[in-house]
């Protein structure tokens, strides 16, 4: 039986240029069932096909944002002008520790719907310590791919007694998980291991994390250097940097991935050079916390894999990958010089080396033949990106959330002309902010 096919015809095909960036190029895309068939002039497509012209846009391999929290979509607007272990002592995990099973749910259905709006089609997760099996059930309803995982916080001295589980309880409930819903959705999600940082994990849960993460071939995943408070204060715990002491208990490789990494040394950035670990790099969070500006173009000139994700929107307060881009290239310019991490390098951050760093390289993030059909169409005939002589510069300086035309997950659309079509937007606003109302009362937070 033929697969349903669907032909995107006439629009700029965004395309990998073979050294870590994207170029453009006038083409054609076909996707039969949940595989891009074809790319390029195609001048006989199946009979059947239907036909999207896509003149005047921009078509893309869907945005992966590798470091997010869906269960913190809830706490937008909530945690601001803090720095880290401020925000996290005082609103993050009061928080965290009020969620239900239901809050969880209306969070991460807020979070996935922003992400398929402003074309984010894959992300890296790490949730709260409980009810992150919700999460699971709405990424599966939902069609998104996804790599997530529970909050790893087992340290009584660092964590609040409301976080904080016993070493052995806290790893089985993450095996439990994984065991539950690993390559589940058709292979579409995944599970990692997440010790949520250094600080609020011992010794003995991230050994452990480093050998169920070997055994059971899981990815991990874990912030690492993000203040310079978080740095001293591993230092003078462990007697060795964050990268360094992560190294030491076998938490570096290609199957990880450190969120930040904004306060590094030299011994630090050789590590991670020489070890393949992937760097998660979220500027909009480290701006709005304070917390620096990330050695981005020193890590690609040492062949480091530098992904972009926007973190949470407790910390960020928007989820759009189009600012991820903007402010990734914008600061390093700032520090650096104009032609420091151009457009195109950038938008190859924002997706072939974000399926590098969650371990779908060669399954997506680029636009190629069997690829899954993940794929977006920008417009780029907005007043904000008139006229566009070079459309990738439109693409990251220019365009926004709102010029999102249509998305594809894995050849289904689930946006068109702007409109999610996978659930009515005002439920999921409504239910946003009755669960956030009621969290906020049980939080006692103000």
């Amino acid at each position: 039986m033929t697969p349903y096919a669907t032909l995107i015809r006439g629009g700029l095909l965004v395309l990998p240029d073979g050294a870590g960036g994207v170029r453009g190029e006038p083409g054609d895309i076909l996707i039969e069932g949940e595989r891009i068939a074809d790319v390029g002039r195609i001048s006989r497509p199946p009979a059947a096909a239907r036909v999207i012209y896509a003149g005047g846009c921009a078509v893309l391999p869907g945005f992966l944002q590798t470091h997010v929290h869906l269960c913190q979509t809830l706490f937008r607007g909530a945690a601001d002008e803090l720095s880290l272990l401020d925000w996290l002592r005082n609103r993050i995990w009061p928080l965290e520790a009020a969620h239900t099973p239901d809050s969880i749910r209306a969070s991460a259905r807020l979070a996935v719907a922003e992400l398929l709006l402003s074309g984010t089609t894959a992300v890296q997760t790490m949730e709260t310590v409980r009810h992150t099996e919700c999460v699971f059930e709405v990424l599966a309803e939902s069609g998104m791919f996804a790599v997530s995982g529970k909050a790893l916080m087992d340290d009584p001295t660092t964590c609040p007694e409301s976080l904080c589980q016993p070493t052995d309880a806290a790893l089985a409930d993450a095996v439990d998980l994984a065991e539950k819903w690993d390559g589940s959705a058709n292979g579409r999600l995944r599970v990692c291991l997440a010790p949520r940082f250094a600080v609020s994990c011992t010794d003995e849960c991230l050994s452990e994390v480093a050998s169920l993460a070997e055994a059971g071939n899981w990815r991990v995943h874990t912030h690492a250097s993000e203040s310079r408070d978080e740095v001293d204060l591993v230092q003078r715990r462990s007697g060795r940097r964050n990268v360094v002491y992560l190294d030491h208990l076998g938490l570096t490789g290609d199957h990880v991935g450190l969120a930040h990494c904004v306060w590094l040394d030299n011994e630090e950035v050789d590590l991670l050079s020489d070890s393949g670990t992937h760097v998660l790099h979220c500027p909009g969070s480290n701006c709005k916390l304070g917390s620096g500006i990330a050695p981005v173009p020193r890590l690609l000139s040492r062949g480091i894999n530098v992904s972009l994700g926007a973190d949470g929107a407790a910390c960020n307060n928007t989820l759009d990958m189009f600012r991820e881009m903007r402010l990734a290239t914008q600061l390093q310019k700032a520090l650096h010089g104009p032609q420091t991490l151009p457009a195109s390098r950038v938008l190859g951050m924002a997706t072939r080396a974000g399926a590098e760093a969650l371990g779908w390289g060669g399954q997506m993030g680029e636009l190629r033949p069997g690829r899954w059909a993940n794929v977006v169409l920008v417009s780029l005939q907005g007043l904000h990106t008139t006229p566009s002589p070079d459309p990738l510069s439109a693409l990251v300086y220019g365009c926004k959330s709102s010029d999102i035309r249509s998305v594809w997950l894995a050849g289904k659309q689930v946006v068109a002309e702007g409109q999610l079509l996978l659930w009515d937007e005002e439920d999921v606003r409504r239910d946003a902010n009755r669960e956030a109302h009621d969290l906020f009362e049980r939080a006692g937070v103000a």
